[in-house]
């Protein structure tokens, strides 16, 4: 007997992910490039369950057994291009391969596609959870053909983060459609964290809070609805101290976010879809302008307001409206980014059940959070939901914050605090719930300069006006 199944790239993630199958029981054959990762995956957890190390790649696919199943977690791009190539000539027809990396959705197509016709299968995967969820649980997106995904199944759904007896696993659709669920989820995750941070810095410049007390509150916010992984680990962020200095952790972290594509890929591919993503565009931009210290020192001198902050009867009220313009703009945030996974579906053939996405994010991923559920419920109840806030619960829960939600926005402005992701998410809530958008005028410039054409409210058909002409309206 050989392997079931194997891990090629071991970096934390590949090894953690290697250790979390075979602590279920699975034997796994390991393997690297620099093979003093093998080495010491053994030496240090080779005790943890059925291990094969393999010092070739020839070795490493000998172990398996058929058909093979192999894991491949290297850096997105070319790096998995290259192991692919490796793996290719060595590979019988209705072998597996495993992409468990974060590669752009339209490379995993392009592969899956070009496997095929070797009589190869592809799995582009997404996994959600960081190091800590590829050992202990994480959220798995897989994407390919049904039946690539039915022999890796029993593994993938066994190793997944369980909440409530489920697997945070399902197989999301054919060809790039895993790795595009993970993208998306990538794009909320970068709104979801702007948004906590624009909250901490309400908190703390306008509400005159300390970093430990601002941990206190994100503690027991914790315990309400916006209980969610991201809320719980930062307030421990928040209360922890720096050994060497005594400060505040967060006050000793230069402040320029980093950022490894995930998020821009979500909106250049929003864009491509004409999909608003817009409070995921700014948590992006946000990134962008942290990253531009040149810029920002050379603006430091502008004018805006006095600095100030609340008393603490005050304080304490204007803390309770963050909560729920965090909530509010959370909401709005998810709302996008299942917009988007649905607009991706319909758009390349995918058939996305988007309230089983919904429950494979409630654990294991870094965006698991407890209204992941109502989520869930709400696309049970209607598949076909146009966005979130048709639902009535939703609808009824942002409705009753968007008092609140407001004041945070104009109070961040009154006191010159940068609020994209609170601002963007409002605007995008007010644009909805619109009945009439100023995007007529649009279209009158449109017609005017380039004679684009409109649409009227009042009968079918496209029109023109002669703009240069006596002004009459003809129709297109």
């Amino acid at each position: 007997m050989g392997s079931e199944i194997g891990v090629t790239g071991l970096a934390v993630m590949g090894q953690n992910l290697a250790r979390n199958i075979a602590r279920h029981g699975f034997q796994v054959a390991v393997h690297n490039r620099s093979e003093s990762r093998t080495k010491q995956l053994i030496e240090r957890y080779g005790d943890e369950g059925e291990f094969t190390p393999a010092t070739t790649i020839e070795e490493f696919v000998a172990a398996l057994d058929r058909p093979r199943r192999v894991v491949i977690m290297v850096k997105a791009g070319g790096p998995v291009d290259a192991v692919i190539d490796e793996l290719v000539p060595l590979l019988d027809k209705g072998d597996i391969l495993i992409d468990g990396g974060n590669s752009h959705f339209e490379d995993t197509r392009r592969r899956e596609s070009a496997l095929a016709e070797r009589g190869l299968h592809f799995l582009g995967t997404g996994v959600s959870g960081g190091e800590e969820g590829a050992l202990l649980g994480p959220s798995i997106m897989p994407g390919g053909p049904d039946d690539a995904y039915e022999p890796v199944a029993p593994i993938l759904t066994t190793i997944a983060a369980q909440v409530d007896g489920t697997p945070c696993c399902a197989h999301i659709g054919p060809d790039g459609a895993g790795h595009y669920v993970k993208m998306a989820h990538n794009g909320i995750e970068y709104a979801d964290m702007q948004l906590i941070a624009e909250a901490y810095d309400l908190l703390r410049n306008v509400a005159g809070y300390e970093p430990a007390q601002i941990a206190e509150t994100f503690h027991s916010w914790n315990k309400g609805r916006l209980d969610s992984y991201l809320i719980e680990i930062t307030a421990e962020i928040l209360a922890h101290k720096d050994a060497a200095t005594g400060k505040p952790f967060v006050d000793v972290v230069a402040d320029a976010a980093e950022q490894k594509g995930t998020g821009r890929w979500t909106v250049q591919t929003a864009l491509d879809l004409g999909v608003p993503v817009s409070g995921i565009a700014e948590a992006v931009f946000a990134r962008a302008v942290s990253g531009h210290g040149e810029l920002r020192r050379s603006a430091a001198g502008l004018p805006g307001p006095h600095p100030s902050v609340l008393d603490p009867r005050d304080a304490a009220r204007f803390a309770d409206q963050v909560e729920q313009a965090l909530y509010a703009s959370k909401v709005i945030s998810y709302t996008q980014g299942f917009h988007q996974i649905q607009a991706a579906g319909a758009e390349f053939g995918w058939d996305i059940d988007l309230g089983a996405v919904a429950a494979l994010w409630r654990g294991g991923c870094i965006i698991r959070a407890a209204f992941l559920d109502d989520i869930r419920a709400a696309y049970a109840a209607d598949p076909a939901l146009p966005g979130l806030l048709a639902d009535q619960r939703f609808a009824t829960g942002v409705g009753e914050a968007q008092h609140a939600w407001r004041t945070v926005v104009a109070s961040a402005a009154r006191h010159g605090i940068a609020a994209p992701g609170f601002s963007a998410s409002l605007a995008y809530y007010d644009a909805l719930r619109a009945e009439r958008l100023p995007a007529a005028l649009t279209q009158g410039q449109r017609d005017y300069f380039g004679a684009h054409t409109y649409r009227r409210t009042d009968r079918e058909g496209s029109f023109h006006t002669l703009w240069g002409g006596d002004r009459s309206e003809v129709e297109a």
